[in-house]
């Protein structure tokens, strides 16, 4: 469990130095962060059946569902800062080998919420929020070693 919290802080084999003393001393606790990833998970999931769940709501329900499914994304995605901390996230999605799966996910969840606020197309944006499925699919294998 250790060498798993050394890993996902990123403190895997580093020797600890004045600057990480400070980092550590002003860091969420390793309690604090599973605890932060679980609420943003579990809103992101929240937000992803409410959306659902207003997809049947007449003349305004499509444009909804886009909406809160896309919240419910960021949210889920978002949760995974809690574990490893932001830069160290973003250095992670940009890597070479999952620059494209990250690119095609957040252009997914711009264009939905384009084509649902500013387009005004329904049928645009239910597209959009199935290739948002399987790009944050793409993005989440691209962090399973040899899944690719």
């Amino acid at each position: 469990m250790d060498k798993l919290k050394r890993v996902l802080s990123g403190r895997d084999a580093e020797e600890p130095s004045g600057l990480a003393e400070v980092v550590d001393a002003t860091s969420l606790s390793w309690g604090t962060r599973v605890k932060g990833f679980v609420a943003c998970f579990a809103i992101g999931c929240l937000c992803s059946l409410l959306g659902s769940c207003l997809l049947w709501v007449p003349r305004k329900g499509l444009t909804l569902f886009a909406v809160f499914y896309t919240l419910g994304n960021i949210a889920s995605i978002g949760s995974t800062l809690f574990l490893m901390g932001p830069m160290k996230q973003l250095k992670r999605m940009f890597e070479p080998t999952r620059l494209i799966a990250t690119t095609v996910m957040l252009l997914c969840l711009v264009l939905t919420l384009c084509s649902a606020f500013w387009w005004r197309k329904e049928g645009l944006a239910l597209l959009f929020c199935i290739l948002q499925f399987f790009a944050l699919a793409w993005y989440s294998i691209s962090f399973i070693p040899f899944a690719r």
